[in-house]
């Protein structure tokens, strides 16, 4: 198929889509494309995701049955794991992880390996874009030689481009369809091809020169928000040493209307973007003898909040209740990496447990939306482990409460009214006017 028979399938809507990996990213882009009144093939290698999919179940927290049931009867969708079914697909969008190593670098195995599958059904006629945050050069170097292998060209028989994601999981301001795409091809024909299906899509793209430089903008907004985050908890701790409420600083501060934005301090970093992101772009710096001095230093800061978390938890048990952490019985409540949702992914919930437990503490855990602890690459371990049950019983019986996730629907009053300490990360209690003389900020 040439570029220009392409272009008008994808124009009239005929071009069918092909959407791999059926998470937090792929789902919603699939429920998006076919409201758009696209065809979409759901692909993903774990074979459960497709069959809930087709049974119009969600699960994924923050996504509603209704919107998958709408999904599954709106006769323009399909879901599988057999990945032979891309041959009948025009376009083909990669949404699976990119995480990091245990040294902090670039794991793209999800990427390659999902490559090589599309490189084995590869057809004249095909679009492929990238949406997975990676450093700039990925598209070109791994993805284009990996699908030439096939025997086609790229630029004259298929077509390559990155756009990447910009979810906000549980954020009901931004959708899929109503968030800016930024759009880079391999060649200008790719770019236009690329712009060409997202226009469909959502409501704004934005058109870079090149894959490279959709990929270094992706990464220049997460380093950005890594970075303030980092300054706002290192001048939270120098604050509190000062006496100093970080909390009451950044509300007074955000009042101004020009030249600030308000960054919020937390227990560490989690999610799948900002703890990871920024050690792409520091990764392949050093391939051009080039030091990230600032993310690095952000990514140092950051990483420390759950250590300083538990000094201050320690501190103000013994203060309190002229107890140790040894021995010791505690409540981290909230498991999710930020609140209203159920995401885990690089949750620093996960490291203030194993901190605590390392130190002899007995630890559970509450969290509203996710019930049980599922499998993970990284905390195996806690997996099983069912949420306690935010009773008043309950709450008592703990030495102290931390609080790491501030969800919605947590009843504040109620765990700041039963806890003997309650150690707050978030300002869950003072921003819904709770405060008492067992609450410490941290």
């Amino acid at each position: 198929m040439s570029h220009n028979a392409l272009l008008k399938r994808i124009k009239t809507k005929e071009a069918r889509l092909g959407v791999i990996g059926l998470g937090y990213v792929g789902l919603p882009l699939c429920i998006a494309a076919t409201r758009a009144g696209l065809d979409v093939l759901g692909l993903d290698i774990d074979e459960t995701k497709p069959a809930m999919l087709m049974r119009g179940e969600s699960y994924i927290k923050h996504i509603g049955s209704e919107e998958v049931t709408e999904l599954a009867k709106s006769g323009r969708f399909a879901a599988t794991s057999d990945f032979s079914q891309l041959r009948s697909v025009d376009a083909i969008l990669i949404c699976v992880p990119t995480p990091l190593t245990r040294h902090l670098e670039p794991d793209l195995s999800y990427v390659v390996t999902t490559t090589e599958s599309i490189a084995k059904h590869l057809r004249a006629g095909h679009l492929i874009v990238l949406e997975s945050t990676t450093y700039p050069g990925t598209t070109k170097e791994i993805l284009k030689p990996i699908l030439e292998e096939s025997g086609l060209a790229c630029g004259r028989d298929f077509w390559l481009a990155f756009s990447p994601e910009r979810e906000d999981p549980g954020n009901p301001d931004f959708s899929t369809s109503c968030i800016p795409k930024v759009v880079g091809g391999e060649g200008p024909e790719a770019g236009y091809l690329a712009d060409a299906l997202y226009s469909i899509i959502v409501a704004k793209t934005v058109p870079v020169s090149s894959s490279a430089t959709a990929e270094a903008v992706k990464l220049t907004e997460n380093i950005f928000r890594s970075i303030n985050i980092a300054l706002v908890n290192e001048l939270k701790v120098i604050y509190a040493a000062m006496g100093i409420d970080i909390w009451e600083v950044v509300a007074a501060a955000k009042t101004k209307p020009f030249g600030y934005m308000p960054f919020y301090p937390g227990p560490g970093l989690g999610g799948h973007c900002i703890p990871i992101d920024p050690f792409y772009l520091t990764w392949k710096a050093k391939e051009y003898g080039l030091s990230t001095k600032f993310i690095e230093l952000a990514g140092e800061i950051n990483v420390a909040m759950p250590a300083y978390v538990i000094s201050k938890l320690a501190e103000a048990m013994d203060r309190q209740q002229k107890k140790g952490l040894n021995g010791s019985k505690i409540l981290v409540l909230g498991l999710a990496y930020k609140k209203n949702i159920d995401d885990l992914r690089e949750s620093p919930s996960f490291r203030l447990i194993s901190i605590l437990e390392d130190r002899g503490a007995r630890v559970d855990y509450a969290d509203p939306h996710i019930p049980v602890v599922p499998p993970t690459r990284e905390h195996a371990e806690l997996a099983g482990r069912k949420a306690v049950p935010l009773t008043p019983e309950a709450i008592r019986s703990y030495d102290a409460v931390l609080i790491s996730t501030d969800h919605d629907v947590v009843d504040y009053s109620a765990i700041l009214g039963n806890a003997r300490l309650v150690v707050d990360t978030r300002n869950a209690c003072r921003s819904r006017g709770v405060d008492g003389p067992n609450l410490v900020l941290a």
